[in-house]
């Protein structure tokens, strides 16, 4: 996130540029104005004219195959498919549609200004649709230079959309009326389908009330739980009684029907009386005879033949499941009885056992409805459901043909004319204030876009800040501009002058900044003395020899002896400044031609100027020798301060050749002169070599280009009233 400081910065900067291009953004923006002015009075008058169309619902509404009912007193607003959408929207678009506005078109043989038939397009570009707020009312305008025009247009569109509507709504009451006629007879057969479908489902299960039966078969089944019970009860008692018996008689049940059913057989019951007969026969006869009689042996064997067929008739009458000894057959009439009360007992405990299974037969058969009943009763609604759908479909589907009949020959449209277009008297509202207003838009933009276009082309750099940025240098001094720019002049044309205010104005602000910068010089090597150094800029017209020129003043006025050398032999420029003869000068001097104590000349006390001379056909060959080397390093020991003034870095190699002689380099930039690829180049040309740049002065700052009022301070200061004392000048 950027901080506030960061933020202000950028602003700051931006109102700087503005104000660096305010005057050609300003005219730019003027111009734009009265131009747009000058357009507002070529403007033909126009006359415009409105309707009113007030909507209502209709009488159906027809979506596709299908017919959604209206409301049943005719009125209200119109309904949307969209429930965010206005219906007259709608409307809207169908009054624009190119069919209807052509109608139009024809009817009134609307006709543009070259006399051609009036396009729908055209038409539509000067018609203004537009729904009052909070209402159902479309207000219809049209513009045009002919005022009669204005009206017809206007009535002609809201008729022709009324009869338009009428028949498409005729159109389309009649077409669904006749897709209804179709559909009547399948929804009639549905019906009939979906009621023969209940009717044989009740008749297949059975079903006549679900709901009674639920509540009849549960008290049922309560009843049936109620018998079973009594029966379980019966039925334990029965059965506790035939055990009993069977006890006593040491017999089954089966065993005791058997006998029972012996007892009552007339043929076994007379074969039972002969073997008894025999027998008593036997015992007698063996009282009389011995065993091998003759009569014994026909009795024993007569008894043996009786056992036999009384067995075989036994088994005929009982079968041969259930075992009969001859010596149950012998029962007395206590035991018959006995036997026949176990006979009535265990038939009756058989039918309590079969009416117990029975009830609980049926218990199960009404519980299986049961379970059967929701799902019967599921199937059954759907069915019933089936059946309101086909005979509500088919009812409705009646009703609307009713209704479509009715609509096929109905005449009334969804809207109705409240206000119609009269013929306007005077011309609209024009739009010159529109024109003005637009106009001082693209001025605003127009002057927006000359100060982006102006500072994109300016590449120069424009404020301290920038130059200290893209330098890197240590900071030694800042210098007002002396020169105000001139409204029509480029940002490189500034005149110079040979002024030089250290002497002409030695208590000034700019005179007191110089000696600031002879103070931080001073405090840059604190183990080496810098007695000599060059200064130069990086282009021309930085003003490196007047900042040379004031920065010795500066030091010579503190007492200390300086030399000012003109080392610039392509364009010097000490000798304007100071207003001396050129000649002899360091060119001179160095190929032998001149002294150096006969060509320096003394321009006030303490500070000595060595011009530059006769500009020679290498310049570069006479700084870059031992001569030249020889003369610096015999001048610094004579002069306490040695400043020469070289030519700039990216003319030639000057500088940097007499640097290498020297201390070190004073580069001197100038806001608003030098640009971004100047002196990133020369900064790279100083630091490719390790060249010894003590540091940077920055020359000529314009205040309104700052974003910070360096100087406001010290101008105060300065401003201050003072007295005024004679001084004496006292030359040595």
């Amino acid at each position: 996130m950027e901080s506030r400081e960061s933020i202000d910065l950028d602003l700051g900067k931006y109102l700087l540029s503005v104000k660096r291009q305010l005057i050609p953004a300003i005219t730019v923006f003027i111009a734009t104005v009265v131009l747009s002015a000058a357009a507002t009075t070529r403007l033909k008058p126009s006359y415009e004219a409105g309707g009113k169309l007030l909507f209502k619902i209709p009488s159906f509404n027809v979506v596709g195959s299908n017919l959604i009912p209206s409301n049943s007193d005719g009125g209200g607003d119109l309904k949307s498919l969209v429930s965010s959408q206005n219906p007259i929207s709608t409307q809207i678009e169908v009054i624009n549609s190119p069919s209807l506005l052509q109608k139009t078109i024809d009817e009134l043989k609307l006709k543009n200004s070259t006399g051609e038939p009036l396009e729908p397009s055209e038409l539509k570009k000067a018609l203004k649709l537009k729904i009052v707020g909070g209402t159902d009312v479309l207000e219809i305008t049209y513009k045009s230079r002919k005022a009669q025009e204005t009206a017809a247009v206007v009535n002609s569109i809201m008729n022709v959309y009324l009869k338009n509507d009428i028949l498409s709504n005729r159109a389309e009451a009649e077409a669904t009326r006749q897709f209804m006629d179709k559909q009547l007879p399948k929804t009639q057969n549905a019906v009939r389908r979906a009621e023969v479908d209940l009717r044989r489902f009740k008749q297949q299960n059975n079903i006549v009330d679900l709901s009674e039966e639920i509540v009849s078969a549960v008290k049922v089944i309560g009843l049936i739980d109620e018998q079973i019970n009594n029966v379980k009860a019966e039925l334990a008692q029965v059965t506790a009684q035939t055990q009993e018996l069977n006890q006593q008689l040491n017999l089954t049940s089966q065993q005791a029907i058997a006998i029972s059913t012996i007892s009552q057989s007339r043929a076994i019951q007379g074969i039972l009386a002969q073997l008894q007969d025999t027998e008593k026969q036997l015992a007698i006869e063996r009282s009389r005879f011995l065993d091998n009689n003759p009569l014994i042996t026909s009795l024993e064997a007569k008894i043996v033949s009786l056992n036999d067929i009384l067995e075989r008739q036994i088994r005929a009458t009982v079968g041969n499941k259930i075992k009969i000894t001859p010596d149950i057959l012998q029962i007395g009439e206590l035991k018959q009885q006995l036997i026949q009360e176990l006979i009535r007992s265990e038939v009756q405990r058989l039918g309590l056992n079969q009416k117990y299974l029975s009830l609980l037969q049926s218990r199960s058969t009404y519980q299986q409805r049961l379970k059967v009943i929701p799902q019967l009763a599921e199937t059954q609604r759907e069915l019933e459901r089936k059946v309101e759908v086909a005979q509500s479909t088919y009812q409705t589907l009646l009703k609307k043909v009713q209704e479509l009949q009715v609509a096929e020959n109905n005449n009334t449209a969804n809207a109705r004319i409240i206000v119609k277009a009269t013929i306007p008297e005077k011309p609209a509202g024009g739009k010159k204030p529109i024109i003005i207003f637009i106009g001082f838009l693209l001025g605003t933009f127009f002057g927006t876009s000359t100060i982006l276009l102006l500072e994109m082309r300016d590449r120069s750099l424009k404020s301290l800040q920038e130059v200290r940025d893209i330098f890197d240098y240590t900071l030694l001094g800042i210098f007002p501009s002396l020169f105000k720019k001139s409204l029509f002049r480029l940002p490189n044309s500034e005149s110079t002058t040979s002024e030089i205010i250290t002497k002409e104005a030695p208590q000034s602000l700019t005179s007191e900044m110089y000696r600031v910068t002879q103070a931080n010089i001073r405090l840059l090597s604190s183990d080496k003395v810098i007695k000599s150094l060059v200064v130069t800029s990086s282009i021309s017209k930085e003003g490196k020899s007047t900042v040379a020129a004031n920065l010795a003043t500066a030091i010579s006025q503190l007492g200390r002896k300086v030399l000012l050398i003109d080392a610039d032999l392509r364009v010097p420029s000490q000798h304007h400044l100071w207003q001396i003869n050129s000649s002899p000068g360091l060119s001179e001097v160095l190929v032998g031609q001149a002294k150096c104590s006969t060509s320096i000349s003394r321009v006030m006390d303490n500070l000595d100027v060595l011009t530059a001379g006769v500009r020679p056909p290498n310049p570069l060959a006479l700084l870059d020798s031992k001569r030249m080397a020889a003369l610096i390093a015999k001048l610094s020991s004579h002069y306490d301060f040695v400043i020469i003034d070289t030519p700039p870095l990216l003319v030639g190699a000057d500088a940097v050749t007499v640097s290498k002689m020297t201390d070190g380099i004073l580069l001197v930039a100038r806001p608003g002169v030098i640009d971004y690829n100047n002196a990133r180049t020369a900064k790279e040309m100083l630091k490719r070599s390790n060249y010894n740049v003590l540091g940077l002065l920055v020359n000529g700052i314009i205040e309104k280009n700052e974003p910070n009022n360096y100087f406001y301070s010290p101008q105060e200061y300065y401003s201050a009233p003072k007295t005024v004392t004679n001084t004496v000048r006292i030359k040595v």
